[in-house]
């Protein structure tokens, strides 16, 4: 009885179903009542429980088909965990976010990691002078107002050169300053500056870059000033290139050596070129050149470090002392030291002082110039023979020691010791 109530049978009805039935089976009595006719009361008794979703719905009474009697016995099953019930489409274009607005993850996360910051150039770089006005040393070359250079820059005429010096005294430096202040100069045309090696170039780049030089003259007038650093590294042949450019004024050709322009360069270039010889650059003139390094508000010595920097008086006067004029050896050692004094300040969060010790761990050991077959190998053997001749045992020694301590083979410094006494 209690089965016939759960399915939404009146009371009314499921007594008379029993009764007729014999009370034996609520099977039976379901389908007696199933197979009525259908009635103004049995409609108003039968009230039938909703069917869940799942189940097939129940026809129609008028329909000529007979339901099933397991519809009334027969309970959903437990939906899987792996279905998927989708949402209305309305709902979902409003849950899921606009693939236009999001960007894929890879995106985010690529975006989100910052490229690494490129390292400043060296600061011997970024120190080159912009003119003439800006280059320390070489007084003997641009103090007076007379001399080959600032004569040739105010004429707007400056001829072929060969730059001869050791390294760091300023060479590229001055061809660099000369392109600056003919631009400014106003009796001067249009310059352009064409840089090379002759490590790295050879007469099919020189070729090119004359064949650009010729048509910037003919289309703007404008002047070439070919830079050709460590020209003593060409052989005859590319060096024999350069003449006819050089005397039909397609370019304005400067060379940069190391080395004796007498024995490395051909004749009919040197003839061509006014030689010019770079000294050494004094203690004075690094200390000035150091010191405009600190101040420098814009490619100073803080580029490097990415902090204020103090270096202490003791620290440049080292430096200026125990590298050998070479103006480059006391920019990066300055540049090194104050690296060093920027960790160490880091780890003990405090500020960044260059000292005599960060220069003297930066700067290590005192560099020596000297060749075994070059030109330096016969000026101190030379020095060692003129203290010699002079009595002067200090010097000799000196020398002597100084020869060693280059590298020079003692059974050579013996040889000439011996050929000097015989």
């Amino acid at each position: 009885m209690q089965q016939l109530l759960s399915m939404g049978f009146s009371d009314k009805l499921e007594a008379q179903a029993l009764s007729v039935t014999g009370g034996e089976s609520p099977t039976k009595a379901v389908e007696w009542i199933l197979n009525q006719p259908p009635s103004n009361d049995t409609e108003q008794d039968v009230v039938p429980t909703p069917a869940p979703s799942s189940a097939p719905s129940k026809p129609s009474p008028n329909s000529s088909s007979q339901p099933s009697l397991h519809r009334f016995f027969t309970f959903p099953s437990k939906r899987p965990q792996n279905d998927f019930v989708s949402s209305p489409p309305a709902a979902a274009a409003a849950d899921s976010p606009s693939p236009s607005l999001t960007p894929p993850q890879n995106d985010v996360v690529s975006n989100s990691k910052k490229r690494p910051k490129l390292p400043p150039p060296p600061l011997s770089e970024r120190m080159r002078p912009l003119t003439l006005d800006d280059v320390v040393g070489q007084d003997h070359l641009l103090a007076a107002k007379s001399s080959l250079l600032r004569s040739a820059v105010d004429r707007g005429r400056l001829p072929s050169l060969v730059l001869w010096g050791p390294p760091g005294t300023g060479k590229t430096s001055i061809a660099r300053g000369l392109l600056g202040s003919l631009s400014l100069s106003v009796s001067s045309g249009p310059f352009r500056f064409v840089s090379l090696s002759a490590v790295t170039s050879g007469v099919k780049d020189v070729r090119d870059a004359v064949d650009e030089a010729r048509r910037e003259k003919a289309r703007a007038k404008t002047t070439t000033l070919l830079f050709v650093d460590e020209v003593h590294r060409f052989n005859k042949s590319q060096l024999d290139s350069f003449l006819p450019i050089i005397e039909d004024g397609s370019v304005v050709f400067v060379g940069a050596t190391t080395e004796n322009p007498s024995f490395h360069l051909t004749t009919p270039l040197l003839s061509r070129c006014r030689v010019l010889v770079l000294k050494p650059l004094q203690p004075h003139h690094l200390a000035s050149l150091l010191a405009r390094a600190v101040d420098n508000s814009l490619n100073g010595l803080h580029v490097s470090v990415g902090a204020p920097v103090r270096v202490e008086e003791d620290a440049i006067g080292f430096i200026s002392a125990n590298c050998d004029g070479d103006a480059r050896v006391a920019l990066n050692a300055l540049e090194t030291a104050a690296v060093a004094a920027a960790a160490a300040a880091r780890a003990e969060d405090a500020a960044v002082v260059v000292t005599l010790e960060d220069a003297k761990e930066a700067l290590q050991c005192k560099h020596l110039a000297y060749d075994k077959a070059g030109e330096e190998h016969y000026n101190l053997i030379s020095a060692l023979h003129k203290s010699m001749r002079g009595g002067d045992a200090n010097a000799g020694i000196y020398w002597l020691a100084r020869m060693l301590e280059g590298g020079e083979q003692p059974l050579y410094i013996a040889r000439r010791l011996i050929r000097y006494h015989i």
